[in-house]
């Protein structure tokens, strides 16, 4: 009988574990060393065999070297005969360079896709996709899970849900936004901004009524968290009594940190472990961390019985 194999590299242990601990499956150690010039080297401490592997490994900062390290860890099990490999990756790197936009640009998701393939991974499962079309640069099967069960589940105890409005930080969000109001019965509200630069962007208008209103922006990614404050900024000057914000990576990019603590017009923010926060991000009050590790082991655990994963959110 195949056997179920979860390996973690080192970009998300925490997650690993809770996972780990979930399916009561026990983490091989993949022994990944790096060598003085900085090249890794993998050996799995155990016999996968004809077994079905599972890859956890956020590709977050450092983006490069996570990314390095799962790949050589799925070329050490492809060449340790594993019948499957699932790369499970909680935050796909690259994710926002998904189409070529302007001349002489690189479509570098559609470049992960092929090298995760390439170094034999049979399956990926990742969470909230920045863009769903990059399923599509994939010839493997695909599972793109969310993150919005754990915020359904939690957000309603700590705000109150009878003067929310959901709101969408840009159009690309909208479908987005558009969920969590359905699930939660409240109106959407629609942020319009323009990018000037990478990771710059000004708030143009406002869609809809949110004056008076408590507001909750949608989000997939916080890197610099540039367009999350202008948002909350915007919001609070249309009125808004108070503005929260949700959302599932938080990568946290300097220097975001600050412009968090220092933003008086947002009040709190959910955020998920997909990318691990560091120590002073965890120490922030205005930063409340949910676990993922409950969708992701269900999802691992229906993938090896052959069982369906969109039910999880249907």
């Amino acid at each position: 009988m195949r056997g179920i194999y979860l390996v973690s590299g080192t970009s998300n242990p925490v997650l690993s574990k809770k996972i780990s601990d979930l399916l009561d499956v026990p983490l091989a150690d993949p022994q990944l060393v790096r060598f003085a010039n900085g090249e890794i080297c993998c050996e799995v401490d155990r016999n996968v065999r004809g077994g079905d592997v599972f890859v956890i490994q956020s590709t977050c900062s450092p983006v490069n070297d996570n990314l390095m390290e799962l790949l050589i860890m799925i070329d050490a099990l492809k060449r340790a005969s594993a019948a499957s490999i699932t790369a499970v990756l909680p935050h796909y790197g690259y994710s926002r360079q998904d189409r070529k936009d302007r001349p002489r640009k690189p479509i570098t998701a559609k470049l992960v896709a092929d090298i995760l393939t390439t170094a034999g991974a049979t399956r990926v499962i990742t969470m909230d996709l920045h863009a769903g079309q990059i399923q599509g640069f994939f010839n493997i099967p695909f599972d793109n899970i969310y993150a919005s069960p754990v915020f359904m589940k939690d957000i309603p105890k700590m705000v109150s849900m009878e003067n929310l409005i959901c709101v969408s930080p840009d159009a690309g969000g909208v479908e987005r936004a558009r969920h969590y109001a359905k699930k939660f019965h409240t109106d959407l509200a629609l942020i319009d901004k323009r990018r000037t630069g990478n990771n710059v962007a000004k708030v143009m208008n406002i869609i809809g009524d949110i004056k008076g209103k408590e507001c909750l922006i949608i989000d997939d990614i916080i890197d610099t968290a540039g367009t999350l404050i202008e948002a909350c900024k915007a919001l609070k000057a249309h009125g808004a009594l108070k503005v929260y914000a949700c959302a599932t990576h938080a990568v946290l990019s300097d220097p975001a940190l600050e412009r968090i603590k220092n933003c008086d017009d947002l009040d709190k923010i959910f955020v998920t472990d997909t990318v691990p926060l560091r120590p002073e991000a965890l120490k922030c009050k205005k930063i409340h961390l949910l676990s993922t590790a409950d969708i992701f082991a269900k999802a691992i655990q229906r993938t090896y019985n052959n069982d369906s994963v969109s039910s999880l959110f249907v």
